[in-house]
């Protein structure tokens, strides 16, 4: 479903682009210098349809960018704005598959603008429309065609960001993929824009066949990008297997995997945490509790108080789970947060007996989104804390239990994100024990078993 307010967003676009390509001088559409115009832009629109048409998978798994904008690049130096417009409008007719009629005349207008945008940005630095030649200054040519590139990647993903924004029907998952790729798609577009130099330098040797021989790196470019996205998305199925597995030895804890992962995440940012370490942050918060594979079922089920080696078992399931994942290459700091999550501020935590900031950072934000997610979820012997309750607990904790500021971080966090309260877990017909005892509520007795 597409929104009205995008709807609308899209008429203005289409409206505007038709607006400022018609006050284009006639002129401005055939320099003169170039034989056979109409035939390279026909060239041109072609590679920019066959790149338009094959987009590269980007590690999000709803996330997808084409090379179209190095044909577009290539066709401001050698045809002028009007010519790059012309190229960028036909994604209007892209082979891709399920767009709809509202999403086709965007990406025409959108394409249009983006590459007349990169035209008058190219005129305004006095860039040589025609063949390129480098001579003895070439920054004549190449710092013009940079402040296109960017004003192609500018408008570009502007237009793209401002749409998924303002669609809220239907297409939340791919504005949450396109946030969370932004910096690879800049990379990307910039990149791919690079080549359209290459591809206006290479005509003056060999014509239109450059266009051609261009294709080839940049298909391998994009089967090398696929690769990559296939091999997180391989990754991700991995994670959510092993945590489906620890679901079904204790069902109270599902979903407590994700949402760990969610809040961690909503602490690393609150903090300014880069993107790439939010990432792991959350894949540590999505695993940390994987070393209960290494406990025996009869232990997590089991009711009423654990002897000391049941307790040891359990203890000891933060180095189960470096165990479990640490040969997992991209995991990196998360292991950290895997193996201490259970350490508390003032050492009286296991398995290491860590305190203050002995404990790796990321270990310090799993345990205060996992212990408030334990009390904000029923148990068997007890209903959930509501969300004020946990965070009076939380701050109770502070200092002892937890890090203050990461703790104040996440009640900051959660005043401008929601937090998903988890359904009460039913028992299964075939349980005749449920779990007593929730580990990882921070309200329970605490008792630390030494190991030797």
């Amino acid at each position: 479903m597409i929104s009205w307010p995008a709807r609308l967003y899209t008429a203005l676009v289409v409206a505007l682009t038709a607006v400022l390509v018609a006050r284009m001088p006639l002129h401005a559409l055939h320099t003169g210098r170039i034989p056979d115009f109409w035939f390279e832009l026909a060239i041109l629109q072609a590679l920019f349809l066959v790149c338009d048409s094959t987009p590269s998978s980007l590690a999000a798994q709803r996330a997808k960018w084409s090379p179209s904008s190095s044909a577009t690049l290539a066709a401001v130096v050698l045809l002028g704005p009007v010519a790059a417009a012309l190229v960028g409008a036909v994604s209007l007719i892209s082979i891709k598959h399920q767009l709809r009629a509202t999403e086709r005349l965007f990406n025409g207008a959108m394409g249009a603008l983006s590459g007349l945008a990169a035209g008058r940005a190219y005129a305004a630095l006095h860039g040589p429309v025609g063949l390129p030649v480098f001579g003895k200054d070439p920054w004549m040519i190449i710092g013009p065609f940079a402040a296109a590139a960017a004003a192609h990647v500018v408008i570009n993903q502007g237009l793209i960001w401002s749409f998924y924004r303002l669609n809220r029907g239907g297409q939340t998952l791919r504005r949450e993929a396109l946030e969370s790729s932004l910096p690879l798609l800049l990379v990307s577009d910039l990149g791919y824009a690079a080549l359209g130099l290459i591809i206006a330098s290479l005509w003056r040797v060999m014509g239109p066949f450059s266009a051609v021989l261009v294709l080839v790196p940049l298909f391998v470019a994009r089967w090398a990008m696929g690769q990559f996205a296939e091999e997180r998305r391989a990754y991700a199925a991995t994670m959510n297997a092993l945590c489906r597995a620890v679901e079904t030895k204790d069902f109270y804890t599902r979903g407590h995997g994700d949402r760990v992962s969610r809040g961690a995440g909503m602490i690393a940012r609150q903090i300014g945490m880069r993107q790439g370490r939010t990432e792991a942050i959350m894949v540590a918060g999505m695993l940390h509790d994987v070393g209960k594979l290494g406990v025996p079922t009869q232990v997590l089920q089991k009711t009423g108080p654990l002897l000391e080696d049941e307790l040891a078992a359990i203890q000891l399931h933060p180095m189960r789970g470096l165990e479990i994942v640490r040969e997992i290459g991209f995991l990196n700091e998360a292991l950290a947060g895997i193996m201490h999550h259970h350490e508390r501020i003032d050492g009286r935590g296991y398995p290491m007996g860590f305190a203050g900031h002995e404990i790796p950072e990321f270990a310090r934000i799993i345990a205060v989104a996992d212990a408030f997610d334990s009390m904000t979820s029923t148990r068997s012997y007890r209903q959930a804390r509501t969300i004020d309750a946990a965070v009076a607990e939380l701050r109770r904790g502070a200092g002892t239990q937890f890090d203050p500021l990461l703790v104040e971080a996440f009640i900051a966090a959660l005043a401008v994100e929601d937090w998903p309260l988890p359904e009460p877990a039913v028992v299964p017909a075939d349980r005749g024990t449920v779990t007593a005892q929730d580990h990882d509520d921070p309200t329970a007795p605490l008792r630390v078993v030494e190991f030797p």
